[in-house]
């Protein structure tokens, strides 16, 4: 039974007998609206299989025709009847190159796993639920104003406190009235406009006001006596802001609750910085003896070290690999992330629903051999959990098999949006393929789902780079920088008529041949699209809009898409209950009309999964 599916063969097939049977029933052609386009009028039209159960050695040839699945649903785009064509989309893992987008992305999560990342669009909705870990109500809270301002104020606090103790000991009038401290930040925007002021935190203009309120006592102290005062003139002629600045800079850095940061007079204001090494060239501060001033990001914005921030937090992130099934905390954050980031009804995000649509899988798990020809965790579905400080953050619903590990959908925290979770949990997916090749040498590739050339929202897959897609017609991988100039003019292409290119032509040469403008693939343009590798939401199962049997009449004795197929069906194997038999030593016990029926349903059977698939699958009849 040794199988070949364009051209790729199963290498890693070995013993149906170890590894169980497929079984599948055939449902059709079936129509539906389509998902993706949500254009009035147009449809999706796809060929159905329910699989009662499937090798991952079939899936694995089926996902090489271009087939997935939805819970036990298979389901195939009949590419030319289809709004949206779909291609098959996948990456060879180690010859991955990250962007920079995608490097920015595990950049920001290690930072975030640190304690320095300002997560600025992470914040607390009404209704959120009491019981959230502590992890992510810090999380949200260094992200919201009101701490921000109340670190400044606390930063205020110790001013005020310096500054008595600077007024005391300069024996200033009696009778100065002391200003408050107000400590601002820098912004971005204005750091960048400011010379010098790299790591620059906060500002400070309190010695203005304290030399102005200086001057307006001795003032009203001359106005009440009507003679100057000799002492008076001196002290306002030598405390100038300037003066005022120095001296309390002096102060503040030798006082403890400012440890880490360093602060430096300029032109009267006192200006908070991060690290001493960026102080504006000839400054100097006096650093307490101890004090970690490089431990500091001056993206940061909350650097306070005192009694209600003592040290930043770190979290930890644990990543487990489980068996599809059942677990109340990931349902509910896929109720969550379904009715906060895709805008469904609550009542649409059933138990029922999940169960079926990420947690019933019809692939046989094959269990971990030992012989390098099968990963440590096994074949068949699963489920990668992403877990901070004990809490779930997100799920990869993925499918491993012999030659790769297909994605099958993702969900995650709503609140941790901008940590783009999408991005990130894919880059440890395609990581994780990398690091199983040692235990199982034919698990090379990672499948994103679909990659649809007309959908926006799909096109992000294709920046995991170098991908390829699936040719419709021949089964053949076609680079995806020669595919993409094809698709920008018509969306459906047999790709693997312009493959030519890999062997040298140019996509002049064949622009010209097929009336095709050759387009520049932008290897810079960005992930701006943040979704992860969510499969297709309108799941086409059993019951959907078509006819009874599954068949359109205006389609009948029309050639699919696919390689032709000749019209013998007599190797099929046909599944009774629990009897297995070929067509042609069946076929006898129907009746002449039966036989002709069951016999235009397996030749459609046949060009949809192939011809190899339909003698090595069982086909059932009940």
């Amino acid at each position: 039974m040794a199988a070949k599916i364009g051209t790729e063969a199963s290498s890693s097939r070995s013993s149906r007998d170890n590894r169980g049977e497929s079984v599948v029933a055939d449902v059709g052609r079936r129509r539906s609206s389509c998902g993706y386009c949500r254009s009035s009028g147009r449809t999706s039209v796809a060929h159905g299989l329910w699989a009662h159960s499937i090798t991952a050695d079939d899936y694995q040839d089926l996902l090489d025709r271009g087939w997935r699945r939805s819970g036990m649903f298979l389901y195939k785009p009949e590419m030319e009847r289809t709004c949206c064509p779909s291609y098959t989309i996948r990456l060879k893992a180690c010859d991955f190159i990250p962007s920079k987008e995608q490097t920015r992305v595990t950049k920001k999560m290690q930072r975030f796993l640190e304690g320095v990342f300002d997560d600025k669009k992470s914040k607390p909705l009404a209704g959120e639920p009491s019981n959230s870990s502590s992890a992510v109500k810090e999380i949200t809270r260094l992200s919201d104003e009101k701490s921000k301002e109340e670190d400044l104020h606390i930063l205020s606090q110790q001013l005020d406190s310096v500054v008595h103790t600077w007024a005391t000991i300069s024996e200033i009038p009696p009778g100065v009235q002391l200003p408050k401290a107000s400590i601002k930040r820098i912004t971005h925007n204005k750091r960048k406009l400011i010379s010098g002021s790299e790591g620059l935190l906060y500002t400070c203009s309190i010695s203005f006001q304290i030399a102005a309120n200086i001057k307006r006592s001795v003032e009203r102290n001359e106005s009440r006596t009507m003679r100057p005062n000799t002492d008076s003139v001196e002290l306002t002629s030598e405390i100038s802001p300037n003066v005022i600045a120095e001296k309390l800079a002096g102060l503040l850095n030798q006082h403890a609750g400012f440890a880490g940061l360093v602060i430096s007079p300029l032109n009267g204001h006192l200006n908070f910085y991060c690290d001493p090494k960026l102080l504006p060239s000839g400054k100097k501060a006096e650093v307490p003896v101890g004090a970690d001033c490089s431990k500091h990001n001056h993206n940061h914005n909350h650097m306070v070290n005192n009694s209600k921030h003592p040290h930043k937090k770190r979290w930890r992130l644990e990543i487990h690999l489980k068996r599809s099934s059942f677990d109340p905390e990931e349902y509910d954050l896929y109720r969550r992330y379904q009715i906060r980031v895709h805008n469904d009804a609550p009542d649409q995000v059933s138990e029922s629903s999940y169960r079926r649509f990420l947690v019933d899988t019809p692939i046989v798990f094959v269990p971990p051999h030992g012989d390098g020809t099968v990963p440590s965790c096994g074949f068949g579905s699963f489920h990668q959990q992403y877990v901070i400080d004990g809490k779930l953050v997100a799920v990869g619903v993925v499918d491993i098999l012999p030659r790769c590990l297909s994605s099958k959908y993702l969900f995650w925290d709503p609140d941790l949006a901008s940590l783009s979770l999408g991005k990130y949990t894919a880059l440890q997916e395609i990581g994780w393929v990398k690091e199983n090749q040692a235990h199982c040498s034919s698990l090379q590739y990672y499948y994103l789902g679909y990659y649809i050339h007309s959908c926006s929202k799909m096109r992000y897959k294709a920046a995991y780079r170098p991908s390829e897609l699936l040719c419709p017609k021949r089964y053949q991988w076609v680079n995806f920088d020669i595919a993409r100039p094809l698709l920008d003019k018509k969306p459906y292409v047999v790709l693997s008529d312009f493959a030519t290119l890999q062997s040298g032509e140019s996509s002049r040469q064949v622009s010209s041949e097929t009336g095709l403008e050759p387009q520049l693939q932008d290897s810079d343009q960005e992930d701006l699209v943040e979704s992860p590798t969510d499969e297709d939401l309108v799941m086409m199962e059993p019951g959907s809009e078509g006819s009874e049997d599954g068949s359109d009449p205006e389609m009948d004795h029309v050639l699919s898409n696919e390689e032709t197929v000749d019209g013998d069906v007599n190797s099929i194997l046909i599944g009774l209950k629990n009897i297995r038999m070929r067509f042609k030593d069946i076929q006898r016990a129907f009746g002449s009309g039966e036989r002709r029926y069951l016999e235009s349903q397996l030749l459609s059977y046949k060009k949809a999964v192939g011809p190899v698939l339909s003698e090595c699958m069982v086909y059932s009849l009940g």
